[in-house]
């Protein structure tokens, strides 16, 4: 062999290792096509032609991008021209004020039947006003609904509602949907809500309730009744089932903190949902027409102890967090849809296929399912979101609870930070802002609870500030001048997060 020969093989193989160290230039988005449905692959970059030189690595970069970016949902619309955007300066962008106050508290008040009812409750310490912390929201027409989970004793009732439009912008809370439906830690029913955490409207006009059924979380964690669904309609107030998850699918130190509720093509009969454990890291499964459920685990659903340390104003505090924030990607032309999650103490977003979940069988054995969750991409430092939701303009958006602010991100175009937008950051209206919630209004609105949580749990808020808000933004101004509009054509430009993310993986 010349040595012509081997120095032109010797410097090939120099860039083909350059190659697999690398990786794709890219990012990636979990609505890709490929040859697993939902998977995340790493293809290396070709290399014909003017091996390695800037030009080809950028072409192969704008092929891949326009693979990409069409998303598991469908074409991309509007997109003009395929120049190469700049970068996204996601941590200080501080977006536009969206976000108008519906409601704002200092201290939680509640509407009894009487103010001898209410004197009397105070007295007995049944009702304690300082101990009581809103926490979930949704929205249903004129109505919005309020979770008051027992943090600690002294909450009365723990699912409310408030008229809209606001008349009253600090208006006590109406216990829904009457005070007989909640039961007392003292003397528990648990056939009655005990501690409700959040709540889901779904298209078929239901109200689904998260009830963890814990009291005292902060100073006695006491599992008084078993965690359950409850679902309502929304028409008459009527409850229509109660579902109680059966005892070996609840941990120890179990708190089931959030829920979504999956409907498909109206079929409201074989709706499913899907409960996140925060501190047991699983995901139970409930199929509505079957009557049962079965929890999902896996390794992904872990908190990141590299995300685990937060600071809030001043205070310092750890959390470890596991599966937390849960949102449904729009329904493919294949029948499936994506779960897109992530633990709270987390910068990482991921996805699993809702069949995968769905399917009990797969949860009988051991280690089937693994391979069908997949990362989607990192929000980077200071990304810990606790709950998101997905719009009909096929829009996630999130919540940034370190950052005061709410991000988003167009379904259609690669996770990474130049591509994750900024609705709203402001450290006043924002502060750690706890749930989200999308409605499902012709036109929708964003919901955001921001409630100072650190400081109830850890100091003592000032009750003669406001410390509670529920927020609300227009879904399609919430978007507008940020790269997630799906009309604005995705960011080219390099993230080193990003990268750093995928060779980690």
């Amino acid at each position: 062999m010349s040595s012509g020969r081997r120095l032109w093989l010797a410097l090939a193989g120099v860039l083909l290792v350059l190659a697999v160290i690398t990786g794709p230039v890219g990012s990636y988005s979990p609505f890709k096509k490929g040859p697993q449905h939902g998977s995340f692959t790493r293809t290396s970059p070709a290399v014909n032609g003017e091996r390695g030189t800037v030009r080809e690595r950028e072409r192969e970069r704008e092929r891949e991008q326009e693979r990409l970016a069409t998303p598991y949902v469908g074409p991309l619309v509007g997109l003009e021209g395929g120049g190469k955007r700049a970068a996204n300066d996601f941590l200080e962008d501080v977006g536009k004020n969206v976000f108008d106050t519906v409601y704002h508290w200092k201290v939680i008040d509640f509407m009894y039947p009487s103010l001898q009812l209410r004197n009397n409750a105070i007295r007995t310490r049944e009702f304690i006003p300082e101990n009581n912390l809103p926490l979930g929201v949704d929205r249903f027409r004129d109505r919005l609904f309020i979770t008051t989970p027992r943090w600690n004793p002294g909450v009365p009732a723990t699912l409310s509602y408030l008229p809209l439009p606001a008349q009253d912008r600090s208006q006590p809370l109406m216990p829904y949907p009457d005070w007989s439906y909640h039961t007392s830690p003292r003397n528990p029913d648990c056939s009655k809500m005990m501690s409700v955490y959040r709540i889901q409207v779904d298209e078929c006009d239901r109200l689904w309730v998260l009830d963890a059924g814990v009291t005292d979380t902060l100073t006695n964690l006491q599992q008084v009744c078993p965690p359950k669904i409850m679902a309502f309609d929304l028409q008459n107030d009527e409850l229509l089932f109660t579902y109680v998850l059966p005892e070996e699918q609840v941990k120890e130190d179990s708190l089931h903190t959030n829920i979504v509720v999956d409907v498909r093509d109206g079929q409201c009969d074989d709706a499913f949902a899907y409960v996140a454990d925060v501190w047991r890291n699983g995901i139970t499964v409930f199929d509505m027409r079957k009557f049962k459920s079965w929890r999902t685990t896996n390794h992904l659903y872990n908190p990141n102890p590299l995300a685990s340390d937060y600071n809030y104003q001043e205070l310092n505090f750890q959390w470890s967090d596991g599966v937390f924030g849960m949102s449904l990607a729009p329904v493919h032309r294949s029948g499936d849809r994506m779960l897109l999650f992530h633990p709270m103490s987390s910068f990482m977003e991921f996805q699993v296929p809702a069949s995968i979940l769905r399917n009990e069988t797969v949860w009988e054995g051991f280690g089937l399912a693994a391979k069908a969750f997949q990362p989607v991409g990192t929000r980077g430092r200071m990304g810990q979101s606790s709950t998101a939701g997905v719009g009909k303009n096929n829009v996630q958006f999130f919540t940034l609870v370190q950052q005061s602010g709410v991000g988003c991100w167009d379904l259609g175009k690669p996770y990474n930070r130049n591509n994750l937008g900024v609705v709203e950051k402001n450290a006043q209206k924002l502060t750690f802002p706890n749930d989200l919630k999308v409605d499902r209004e012709p036109q929708q609105s964003l919901w955001v609870m921001s409630n100072k949580l650190p400081v109830f749990l850890y100091d003592k808020l000032d009750y003669t500030q406001t410390n509670f808000r529920v927020l609300m933004a227009d879904a399609r101004k919430a978007i507008e001048n940020t790269v997630c509009d799906p009309r604005v054509p995705p960011s080219l430009a390099f993230d080193a997060a990003q990268l750093e993310c995928e060779l980690e993986l």
